[in-house]
């Protein structure tokens, strides 16, 4: 244990000969606390059981390739994953890759294939409401069957749910807090602050003429991003330096009445520097008011300084 987490890929690579693995599998898109709940439950009984936490997740949402229709907008990418999964302690990543034969592999073959004959699973961790297989035939109980026959635990942990919560935590539910602009309900959920990561591109540098120059970034095609509006955040440098932000993300109306796509401006507060090709991260801290448009620049200038001023107070109150 301790050692840092490692790739395997799907028909490539197995676990090293003599290694036993304690498994979990799912999409973990956004790995938020009802992940962690699963994850970190993971972890300990590796421990206990002197076996090897590994997780099996996808290169691609499974729902992009089953209902491409309903695919639902990404909580994280890669990068972003590797990067949780190894800060929880997991030892192996097994990176399937998704498509339409995979989504036509029996639950079955599956188990067989992957969590045996790749990982060699002692153990399986997954949620009660896991499906697996073609069809979404498979189930923890069906799993637990398996088991059984191939030599190997199963443990279904219920659903995360927060104090007074409506409903258990999910990458849905995190999706629709974040679409209204709930930062705070998306905080709550995840266990830390949301967060997007780009390049910096040029924009129309209209915001430098008037004293308020801002790192633009495009979105990202297939990710979740917050509602329209202008938020307090943390902006990550690729130096790891954190400067606070206003941010706004939306169409600027006030200019372009016909934009096809939102952008994400970054105002990063008594910061000077060229952040041009650098990709950055903007972690969202508060929702501070909606997207409007002005009537000019003197009325934009006004209100970016109260913007600036309002996220100023409420990233004082949570220190990067």
């Amino acid at each position: 244990m301790g050692t840092s987490l490692e790739l395997l890929r799907d028909g490539a690579d197995t676990v090293p000969e003599g290694v036993a693995t304690a498994v979990s599998v799912g999409a973990y898109d956004g790995i938020h606390l009802g992940h962690r709940k699963v994850l970190t439950t993971l972890c300990d009984l590796a421990v206990e059981r002197g076996l090897d936490p590994a997780v099996v997740t996808f290169d691609q949402h499974p729902a992009a390739v089953v209902r491409p229709e309903n695919a639902p907008l990404l909580l994280t990418d890669h990068e972003q994953r590797v990067e949780l999964f190894d800060d929880i302690g997991l030892r192996w990543m097994y990176l399937l890759h998704f498509d339409e034969a995979r989504a036509a592999t029996t639950s079955r073959e599956f188990v067989e294939q992957v969590l045996v004959g790749d990982l060699n699973a002692k153990l399986i961790v997954v949620g009660t409401n896991f499906h697996f297989g073609k069809g979404r035939s498979g189930s923890v109980e069906s799993l637990a069957d398996l088991g059984q026959e191939l030599g190997f635990e199963v443990m279904g942990l219920d659903l995360f749910s927060e104090d007074d919560a409506l409903e258990p935590v999910s990458s849905t539910t995190i999706r629709r807090a974040l679409a209204g602009g709930d930062i705070e309900a998306v905080t709550a959920m995840l266990g830390r602050r949301y967060q997007v990561r780009g390049e910096v591109v040029k924009g129309d540098q209209r915001g430098r003429t008037i004293g308020f120059p801002t790192a633009n970034v495009a979105f990202e095609d297939g990710r979740a991003w917050p509602a329209k509006g202008v938020y307090a955040a943390w902006v990550e440098l690729a130096d790891g330096q954190r400067v606070e932000a206003a941010v706004n993300i939306g169409m600027r109306p006030t200019f372009h009445q016909h934009a096809d796509r939102p952008l994400l401006e970054a105002h990063l507060i008594d910061f000077e520097g060229d952040l041009y090709g650098q990709r950055i991260s903007v972690e969202f801290e508060a929702f501070l008011r909606s997207e409007q448009r002005f009537s000019g620049i003197d009325e934009i200038s006004e209100q970016l300084k109260k913007d600036v001023e309002a996220a100023r107070a409420a990233l004082a109150a949570s220190p990067a």
